[in-house]
C-alpha cells in the first residue's frame, strides 16, 4: 500500500489532469450561462435554468463524444495497454532484461537466480515472458 504522503506524488500527473479537467467544465458552464442569459436577453425572454442545464448538457455530451471520449481511448488505451505489457510494448524491454539476466549468470553463476528474483519482487514482480512468447 502506498503512503498518504506519496500518494499524492505517485498519482500527481493523474490530479493534475483531474483538475484541469473539473477547471475547464466549470468554466464552460459558467461562460455558457453568460451567453445563454446574452441570447435569451436578445430574443427579449428571460434566462430560466431548466433549458439552460439541457443545453449545457447536450453541448458537453457532443463535446465529449467528439473529442475527449476519442482521447481518452487514444492516451488511456494506449496508457493501459502499455502498463497491461501488451507484446508490442514489452518487446524491447524483454530483450534487455533477457541479455542482462544472461550477464548477470555468466558473472556470478551461483547467486544469479536469487538476484534475479529479488530484483523481479522489488520492482513489481514483472518478470520476462518466455522468448518468443508474443509470436505465438
Amino acid at each position: 500500500m502506498i503512503p498518504q504522503h506519496s500518494r499524492w506524488r505517485a498519482y500527481s500527473f493523474g490530479w493534475l489532469t483531474l483538475g484541469l479537467f473539473v477547471f475547464s467544465l466549470i468554466g464552460h458552464w459558467i461562460f455558457g450561462w453568460y451567453d445563454f442569459a446574452n441570447e435569451q436577453q436578445t430574443r427579449g425572454q428571460s434566462a430560466d435554468l431548466n433549458p439552460y442545464i439541457v443545453q449545457m448538457m447536450r453541448e458537453t455530451l457532443e463535446n465529449w463524444q467528439s473529442e475527449f471520449l476519442q482521447l481518452l481511448w487514444q492516451v488511456g488505451g494506449l496508457a493501459f495497454f502499455l502498463f497491461l505489457g501488451s507484446p508490442q510494448s514489452k518487446e524491447e524491454n524483454d530483450r534487455i532484461e533477457a541479455k542482462i539476466d544472461f550477464i548477470l549468470k555468466r558473472v556470478d553463476p551461483v547467486a544469479a537466480d536469487g538476484i534475479i528474483a529479488e530484483l523481479d519482487e522489488r520492482y513489481s514482480g514483472r518478470n520476462t515472458d518466455k522468448p518468443g512468447a508474443h509470436l505465438s
